[in-house]
């Protein structure tokens, strides 16, 4: 049975500047806890500041604690995003669909004014996870820049932690997914989630309302299962939910090059590649190192959307690292984070290009005193471009004491001894996406030569010995106090 429930959020606000530029919403589903599965529901919401959010989604009273909008990102005199978290206990587990309403859009070139948000859940256990569905989980910037004579595709972040297919699509209003629904003329969309800009004349200059449909489709078929045992069929390829993920973009006059790297920043290593996956860990500091470089502008800035809780820093142009704690609430659940690198030449702005990354938290915490690291090696949802020979490119590491035993890509190593050594033992597993074209078959020694070199570079003592456990796993071991 699919329930259809109107959510009116629009609320009457005395100021006349309020202005909607986007809206995003998912939902995680955590394995059994108490007789019922916990899930995260997540609004996002972007408004001309911060005040407007709290003004227009809970009338200018944000101190319910159900109803607290924490702050995201916010570029001032611009746009502020701000988080809103919810956690369902022993829900119906339906299929339910609800609309909503979120003021009028900032000014548009496609002409959108009103805003509606559809969402459809799908709140039943499944039968290949023993849980409820988790919609796919993405997040965006709420602008999103290019200047008019720079072709550019966007690779959405598209990633669900059941392992469905991910398709995008514009909203459409025969579905009831958006009041005004005309799309962007400046923008085409895959269904693999790919928005493609080509250069345009000054005359398409300006900002656009993107209205998307973001959906999980079954691999192969399954079953879901109500409290009250009753079940339905969902076959291979059929949609299961649905989300929106709305923003502006904005096209911005004509950069004097579109060669990243000049005007345009460009991303350098050791920034993770585009949908790289990071593992992380309860009550873990994970630091995510982003690099970037623009020899005829001035880098002023790295702006994102992640949990509320991720901490920005710079040191240095350029330079710039995302540090993030997760605690036991965000445990056993995947949070994207996307991010651009921001520059100024005279009064125009240029941003990179949208790197988007997922971190899967593991259920699992480490004390103060550990000292076993093991790293899961990144899986990329897209396989990066080959680099030259002997390239590796370096992700952050995270502590654990224990793998997650649902992970392939995981192992423990145990050290052991007949004599116990009375210095302490450590076990490193280093985190990285390797890329070459050197063969492991006949370059076995010259990869793990380099792969030494780099773990002295980041400060591991030169006595440490390398083994390769797999073709994806390699394990490092010293003796030494790290």
């Amino acid at each position: 049975m699919l329930t259809s429930v109107l959510l009116l959020l629009l609320l009457a606000i005395s100021s006349s500047h309020a202005a909607f530029y986007g809206v995003l919403r998912t939902y995680s589903s955590k394995d059994l806890q108490g007789g019922g599965y916990p899930t995260v529901v997540r609004h996002i919401y972007t408004f001309t500041t911060c005040e407007e959010v709290d003004q227009l989604t809970c009338g200018s009273n944000c101190s319910d604690p159900g109803i607290i909008y924490n702050k995201i990102e916010e570029i001032s005199g611009e746009w502020c995003q701000k988080e809103r978290i919810l956690i369902w206990v022993n829900q119906a587990y339906q299929r339910s669909q609800s609309r909503s309403l979120a003021g009028n859009w900032t000014y548009n070139l496609n002409g959108i004014v009103a805003s509606l948000i559809t969402t459809q859940d799908e709140e039943r256990v499944r039968s290949d996870t023993n849980k409820p569905n988790t919609s796919p989980q993405t997040t965006i910037i709420s602008v999103v820049r290019v200047p008019s004579n720079c072709p550019r595709n966007i690779s959405l972040l598209a990633f669900d932690p059941d392992g469905d297919e991910v398709r995008c699509r514009f909203a459409e209003n025969t579905l009831s997914e958006c009041t005004d629904c005309t799309q962007p003329p400046v923008l085409s969309l895959s269904s693999s989630c790919t928005l493609s800009f080509n250069s345009t004349n000054s005359n398409s200059e300006g900002p656009y309302a993107v209205q998307l449909i973001m959906e999980d489709l079954a691999e192969q078929t399954i079953s879901v299962t109500q409290p009250d045992g009753g079940q339905a069929v969902i076959s291979a390829g059929a949609i299961i939910s649905k989300i929106p993920v709305q923003f502006v973009f904005r096209v911005d006059p004509a950069a004097p090059s579109c060669t990243e790297g000049l005007y345009l920043p460009r991303f350098l290593p050791p920034t993770p590649e585009n949908r790289a996956h990071i593992s992380a860990t309860i009550n873990q500091t994970l630091e995510i190192s982003i690099r970037a470089e623009a020899t005829q502008s001035v880098i002023t800035n790295l702006v994102f959307s992640g949990p509320y809780t991720v901490i920005r820093s710079t040191s240095g142009s350029g330079n710039f690292t995302l540090r993030w704690k997760p605690t036991d609430f965000e445990g056993g659940l995947s949070h994207p984070i996307c991010f651009v690198v921001q520059a100024n030449f005279s009064s125009s702005v240029y941003n990179s290009d949208l790197r988007c990354i997922v971190v899967t938290v593991s259920n699992y915490s480490v004390p103060a005193e550990s000292t076993a690291i093991v790293i899961t090696t990144p899986t990329p949802i897209q396989t990066p471009a080959t680099h030259s020979p002997a390239t590796a490119i370096m992700a952050p590491t995270t502590a654990v004491t224990q793998p997650p035993t649902s992970s392939a890509a995981t192992t423990t190593i145990a050290l052991t001894d007949s004599t116990p050594d009375p210095r302490p033992h450590y076990v490193i597993a280093l985190d990285a996406m390797i890329s070459t074209t050197l063969t492991l078959e006949d370059n076995k020694d010259t990869i793990m030569q380099l792969l030494k070199e780099k773990l002295i570079q980041h400060g591991l003592t030169s006595t440490i010995s390398l083994r390769l456990l797999s073709s994806s796993l390699m394990a490092a071991i010293t003796t030494a106090a790290p």
